[in-house]
C-alpha cells in the first residue's frame, strides 16, 4: 500500500505495482486525532477523541515513534512472522496469484513493516503487509521492509488502519478482527482508531462477531460479496444450539471445502433458512359452539378452552390429567403387546 510521508519519500506507485490504492489524505500512523478519512463516522471519532487530552497527547508521542525510523532494510522472508491478531481469514489464491504476477514483473514497490519480535531473537513480527510478504515467499528472495520498534498497542493501530486505507478486508474479516483485539484486552478507543469507526459501529461489529461460531467464520472465509446486512441475518438465523450444531456439520461437508468463500456464505446460509412448517390449527364444537381451539406445532400441541361456550369444561379437563395420562400410558403397552 502506498502512503504519503511515512518512509521519508513517497514510493512509486505505476500501474501494476502492488501499491493497492492512490496518494491521498493518508495521515501517519495511529495519528488518533486526524484519522484516516476526514468525514463520516471516523471524523466524529476524531472530534471526541480529540477533546480527551491524554489520549491525544499519547498519539503525539506515538506518532513522533512512528517515525523515527526511515531506512527501508531486505530481509530473509523465513524470519518475518504474522501478526499476533490475524487480521486476514482464508486468503483468495487468485488473488494473490495477481499480486505474485505484478511483483515478478515491476519488483516490490511498498515495504512492509516490521518489529522486532518481543520474545525471539532475530526474528520480526508484521505490522502491515503481510499479502507482500506471502507473495515474496512463493516468488523468493528477499522482502524490503522497515524496521520499527513498536508496542502492541502501536503495531495493531498501523496494521488496522493500513487495511481500513486500502478498504480490501472484507466486513467479517474486519469484524472478527474488533473481537480478537478486544478478546486480547485492548481497549475500545484503540480498536475505533484501528479500524476507523465509531463506537457504535464497533459494538455491532463486535456484538455481531460473537452471536457466531468462531469456528463458523473461519470456515466460510472473508466471503467479500456478503456485508454486514446478510451476515447480521445469518447470526438470526442460528438463534438456537440446534441450528448452530447443524451450521457446524455443515462446514465440515466434503462437498463445502471445494466451494469458493462466497459459495460457502451462501450455502450455509440457504441450508439454515428452510422455511418453519406452519402450525396447524382446528376447532373443536360441543353443540355447535366452538369450545376448543387446537394449535399444534413440531414443539408444542396448545388447547385453548372457550369459557364462554362450556365455562367449566377446561377445569373438568384439567383435573382428569393423571387420569388421561394413566390411561395414555396402558394404551401403549397394548400397543406393544
Amino acid at each position: 500500500m502506498a502512503r504519503k510521508n511515512i518512509f521519508g519519500a513517497e514510493p512509486d506507485v505505476s500501474a501494476g505495482s502492488d501499491a493497492d490504492v492512490p496518494i491521498a489524505d493518508i495521515r501517519p500512523l495511529a495519528n488518533f486525532e486526524r484519522p484516516l478519512r476526514r468525514s463520516g463516522p471516523v471524523g466524529a471519532l476524531s472530534q471526541s477523541l480529540g477533546n480527551i487530552s491524554e489520549k491525544a497527547q499519547r498519539a503525539d508521542d506515538l506518532e513522533k515513534k512512528l517515525a523515527d525510523s526511515q531506512v527501508i532494510v531486505e530481509l530473509d522472508p523465513a524470519v518475518v512472522d504474522s501478526s499476533f491478531v490475524p487480521d486476514r481469514l482464508v486468503g483468495d489464491p487468485d488473488g494473490l496469484d495477481t499480486l505474485v504476477g505484478q511483483i515478478r514483473e515491476h519488483g516490490q514497490q511498498v515495504p512492509i513493516l516490521v518489529r522486532p519480535h518481543p520474545d525471539v531473537e532475530g526474528r520480526y513480527q508484521v505490522a502491515y503487509g503481510h499479502r507482500r510478504l506471502a507473495a515474496i515467499k512463493k516468488i523468493g528472495g528477499t522482502v524490503k521492509a522497515v524496521i520499527r520498534s513498536l508496542s502492541d498497542e502501536q503495531l495493531v493501530v498501523s496494521q488496522g488502519q493500513e487495511n481500513n486505507a486500502r478498504t480490501d478486508l472484507s466486513y467479517i474479516e474486519r469484524t472478527f478482527f474488533a473481537l480478537r483485539l478486544e478478546r486480547r484486552g485492548f481497549a475500545r478507543d484503540i480498536i475505533m482508531s484501528s479500524l476507523g469507526v465509531d463506537k457504535a459501529a464497533l459494538s455491532r461489529m463486535i456484538a455481531l462477531a460473537t452471536s457466531l461460531p468462531d469456528e463458523l467464520i473461519q470456515a466460510i472465509g472473508p466471503a467479500p460479496g456478503y456485508g454486514r446486512t446478510r451476515w447480521a441475518e445469518l447470526a438470526e438465523l442460528i438463534d438456537n444450539a440446534s441450528k448452530k450444531s447443524k451450521a457446524l456439520k455443515l462446514i465440515h461437508a466434503e462437498a463445502f471445502h471445494g466451494l469458493s468463500s462466497d459459495e460457502r456464505f451462501e450455502h450455509i446460509f440457504e441450508q439454515l433458512r428452510t422455511a418453519k412448517p406452519k402450525a396447524r390449527t382446528a376447532q373443536w364444537k360441543a353443540g355447535g359452539s366452538k369450545a376448543v381451539k387446537i394449535t399444534e406445532t413440531d414443539a408444542h400441541l396448545t388447547l385453548n378452552f372457550n369459557k364462554a361456550a362450556l365455562p367449566d369444561f377446561g377445569a373438568f379437563v384439567e383435573k382428569r390429567l393423571e387420569q388421561l395420562y394413566e390411561e395414555f400410558l396402558e394404551g401403549k403397552k397394548e400397543l406393544k403387546a
